[in-house]
């Protein structure tokens, strides 16, 4: 449901980009006509995006990146707000769309881990099961600060404070993981495509699956259940409840130092 004039947006696509300096110029000058404002980042692995404008605006520049035959099925998640969170407009080229260092983890190039749609997670905490039977384990790949906003019930945190930090945590937890299927997620599903394909690299013997379009889709899609609290977004809104509105109620972590 539309609440207010602003339509934000948000969505991102593993996929090669040789171009990426050029594709920065020509997206860029689109978005500075169109008066958005937000961030897009572009790598040789894809590209990730947030940006804000009136929907006429925001959904021209889309239509015109889909006219690229590598970004024809992006899909962005929609928002609305009564104005602009973001202060400026970037669009950067960057070594990764999301940071990991780990270089052999490119989603472009590897399979990609099973996407669980949000419906089918919900029924199955609702269940307590996936329908093997298996007990099922939601694992939260964002930094603690975000997870002290909100996250689903029981769901796994190690703590960490930056995305780099996961493949060790994994590493050191792995253990907790065995004999369970397994369901990654994130914000809106980047970081979880990314750390889903290193939890299947690390043998694990239940399934592995990645929360499709992450929190923002599943509170969309299901309004939210066995999750508790907001979602903490990246711009001046600072947190959306399941209805994808900002959040007026927010419990906010007790370190403010979070935003690097």
């Amino acid at each position: 449901m539309q609440s207010g004039p602003i339509l934000n947006i948000s969505s991102y696509k593993f996929v090669l980009i040789a171009d990426a300096p050029t594709l920065r110029e020509t997206l860029y000058q689109h978005a500075l006509e169109l008066g958005l404002k937000g961030t897009v980042l572009i790598a040789e692995e894809g590209i990730n995006l947030f940006l804000a404008g009136s929907a006429e605006a925001v959904r021209g520049w889309v239509a015109a990146l889909q006219q690229d035959a590598r970004f024809a099925d992006l899909a962005p998640k929609e928002s609305w707000s009564e104005a602009v969170p973001f202060k400026k407009l970037l669009v950067k080229v960057k070594p990764e769309i999301i940071r990991m260092n780990m270089p052999a983890i490119r989603p472009d190039q590897l399979p990609r881990a099973p996407a669980l749609p949000a419906k089918t997670l919900a029924r199955w905490l609702d269940q307590g099961h996936d329908d093997e039977g298996r007990p099922v384990v939601t694992l939260d790949t964002r930094n603690a600060f975000e997870v002290d906003y909100g996250t689903f019930d029981g769901a796994i945190d190690w703590r960490i404070s930056k995305f780099t930090e996961f493949p060790a945590a994994l590493a050191a937890h792995r253990e907790e993981l065995m004999g369970k299927t397994v369901v990654s997620f994130c914000t809106g599903g980047i970081r979880c495509e990314k750390a889903a394909i290193v939890l299947q690299q690390q043998g694990l013997d239940g399934p592995v699956y990645q929360l499709e379009g992450g929190i923002l889709k599943y509170f969309e899609e299901t309004g939210g259940p066995h999750y508790h609290g907001s979602c903490f977004v990246f711009d001046q809104r600072e947190a959306l409840g399941a209805g994808l509105e900002p959040a007026t109620e927010i419990m906010r972590p007790a370190s403010e130092a979070h935003r690097g």
